[in-house]
C-alpha cells in the first residue's frame, strides 16, 4: 500500500496527501534480525509477531497522516468561519471553567468556604457585641466619668477664651502678648 500518495479524505483529492514535514517511520529489519529471539518463541511465531509489528507501525503512520489532514482541514474551516486562536482559547477556558464548577471537588470546596464564612461572620458579630458591651460598661464607670469631666473642663477653658473674642490662647508666661502666626514645628 502506498501510504504517501493515498487519499485519506474522500471529500477532496488533495486533503490526504502527506506533507513534506511528515515522514514514514521506517522499520529497521536488519536490526530486528540481529536481536536474539526471545526464548520460547518458534521461528514461525517470531515471523508472525514481526509481521504484526510491521502492520501496526504502518497503521500508526496512516493514523498520523489522517490526523495531520484533519488538523489542516480544521484550520481551514476555522479560517473560513473567521475563528481565531484567541476565540478558541476563550471557548476552551469557558468550557474548562464550567467543568471545574460541576466537579465534586469544587462543590465541596465551595461548601466548606461558605460554612467557614458563616462561622467567621458569626464570630465577628459576637466579638463586636462583646466590645460594644465592654465600651458601654467602661463609659458608665466612675473613672471614665471623672476623665470625661476633666476633658470637659479643659475644653470649656480653651473654647471659652475664643468665645470672648480672642483669636489666641492665653499663655501663662507671656501675659497679654499674642502668639506668632507662624509656629515652628
Amino acid at each position: 500500500m502506498d501510504s504517501a500518495g493515498q487519499d485519506i479524505n474522500l471529500n477532496s483529492p488533495n486533503k490526504g496527501l502527506l506533507s513534506d514535514s511528515m515522514t514514514d517511520v521506517p522499520v529497521d529489519t536488519a536490526v530486528a534480525a540481529q536481536t536474539p529471539a526471545v526464548e520460547g518463541l518458534t521461528e514461525a511465531e517470531e515471523e508472525e509477531l514481526r509481521a504484526e509489528l510491521a502492520k501496526v507501525e504502518e497503521e500508526i503512520v496512516t493514523l498520523r497522516q489522517v490526523l495531520a489532514a484533519k488538523e489542516r482541514h480544521c484550520g481551514e474551516l476555522r479560517r473560513k468561519l473567521g475563528l481565531s486562536a484567541l476565540e478558541g482559547l476563550k471557548q476552551n477556558l469557558s468550557r474548562s471553567w464550567r467543568d471545574v464548577q460541576v466537579s465534586t471537588a469544587y462543590k465541596k470546596t465551595q461548601e466548606t468556604f461558605s460554612q467557614a464564612g458563616q462561622k467567621t461572620s458569626a464570630a465577628l458579630c459576637t466579638v463586636g457585641s462583646a466590645i460594644s458591651r465592654k465600651l458601654g460598661d467602661m463609659r458608665n464607670s466612675a473613672t471614665f466619668k471623672s476623665f470625661e469631666d476633666r476633658v470637659g473642663t479643659i475644653k470649656s477653658k480653651v473654647v471659652g477664651g475664643r468665645e470672648n473674642g480672642s483669636d489666641h490662647l492665653p499663655s501663662p508666661t507671656s501675659g497679654d502678648k499674642p502668639l506668632p502666626d507662624q509656629m515652628p514645628f
